[in-house]
């Protein structure tokens, strides 16, 4: 080998030295877990992942398919009496007392922010009877949702053979789980007041995802012995929401320095744009019989993130024509934004002002034209004919 030739060999073992393997790519998220996902949960989209379809333990992860049969099963309002629960050694747990009246709202506060196992034992029980009839809905709601690297074996997400998942199926389900309102506020929520309990008791999360970032929403820890730590988390900025995951890291702090990693990247991608702004004249329908035209304003701002391979528009849906009277701020309208066809925020349209009703003179002045000689014999018609109808009817 020439010397040309060492110089080369010895400069591609330097980059080789430099970027070991698997190391990630520039720009590319630096994550310690097993295997983990960012997707948009607006769409769906997958923005990263690694070993996105591996079948691993989930931990208390879990809990989250726990929470989405029981929203589905169960009313929030509905009492339930707790059973009591054999808890080995270090489990999470909510702590109730065995017959104590507890609402499902309530026990999904303690499932979610305080991980408690005794709290998942009973919400199973509440919404199928027994655990194991429980399992069999989990599996079916899992099946349901197309989680085809999905099983479940217990509600609780203890290391037991057949309880896995995967990070893109995990990001489906939180995907799901985020667009009903009452577990989106369970999710983001610092701390709870348990109203049903006597007496009230507040609990505070263990996700410190939502302390370590002001544009953190969620969502569900996780940790045992064959899952090590996981976490699934879930932000907002710049007009979007994202959704990551990370199942396997080698530790309690590795698992939120990797999901910041994550939604920092994937926010890095989008830029804010503002395609509608509060009081935007979106539609000018016309006035029947007085003429001029009626301005139809936003009632609110839009913001949305937007990546670059990304299209924007906005359809709105009014009046050609309006009527008077019309107060000052009626809703008319809507102003619809889409994201690659996917609907992403609608906003009502409102009266810009008033509009009094057409008046007589209004009226015969449409429908004859400018010409005051037959508006003024259409007046005296209309006169003459309401004197004689008064008369008629004496």
């Amino acid at each position: 080998m020439g010397r040309a030739g060492a110089i080369v060999v010895a400069s591609l073992l330097a980059l080789l030295l430099a970027f070991p393997a698997g190391a990630a790519a520039a720009g590319q998220p630096k994550i310690e877990a097993r295997a983990w996902a960012l997707i948009d949960a607006r769409s769906g989209d997958v923005l990263a992942s690694h070993a996105g379809a591996r079948h691993l333990p989930i931990a208390s992860t879990t809990k989250l398919m726990t929470a989405y049969v029981v929203l589905h099963e169960l009313s929030l309002d509905r009492m339930v009496r707790a059973a009591p629960y054999q808890a080995e050694y270090g489990e999470s747990l909510l702590g109730l007392r065995p017959g104590q009246r507890i609402s499902v709202r309530d026990l999904l506060y303690g499932l979610i922010l305080r991980s408690g196992n005794d709290a998942a034992y009973d919400l199973a029980r509440a919404a199928a009877g027994s655990e194991a009839r429980f399992v069999a809905q989990m599996n079916r709601y899992a099946a349901a949702l197309g989680l085809a690297d999905t099983h479940y074996a217990n509600p609780i997400g203890l290391d037991q053979r057949g309880n896995y998942s995967s990070a893109r199926d995990l990001a489906t389900l939180t995907q799901r789980l985020l667009r009903i309102p009452a577990f989106a506020k369970i999710a983001d929520s610092r701390s709870a007041v348990l109203r049903s309990l006597r007496p009230r008791r507040r609990i505070t999360t263990i996700n410190e995802l939502l302390r370590m970032a002001p544009w953190a929403t969620g969502v569900k820890t996780g940790h045992t012995f064959g899952a090590l730590y996981v976490l699934v988390g879930s932000g907002k900025r710049k007009g979007v929401d994202l959704i990551s995951v990370a199942i396997g890291a080698p530790s309690d702090e590795a698992r939120f320095a990797d999901n910041i990693e994550l939604l920092d990247y994937g926010f890095s991608r989008y830029r804010r744009r503002e395609p509608i702004r509060a009081g935007a004249a979106l539609a000018e329908p016309s006035i029947r019989y007085a003429g001029g035209d009626l301005p139809l304003r936003a009632a609110r701002s839009v913001s949305v993130g937007l990546r670059s391979d990304q299209h924007l528009s906005v359809a709105v849906r009014a009046p050609r024509e309006v009527e008077g009277p019309v107060e000052r701020g009626d809703r008319l309208g809507t102003a619809t934004v889409f994201v690659d066809g996917l609907r992403t925020a609608a906003v009502p349209l409102h009266a810009g002002r008033s509009v009094p009703e057409a008046s007589l003179l209004d009226r015969a002045q449409s429908l004859l034209g400018s010409d005051p000689i037959p508006i003024a014999i259409a007046i005296f018609v209309i006169l003459i004919g309401a004197v004689l109808l008064r008369r008629f009817l004496r």
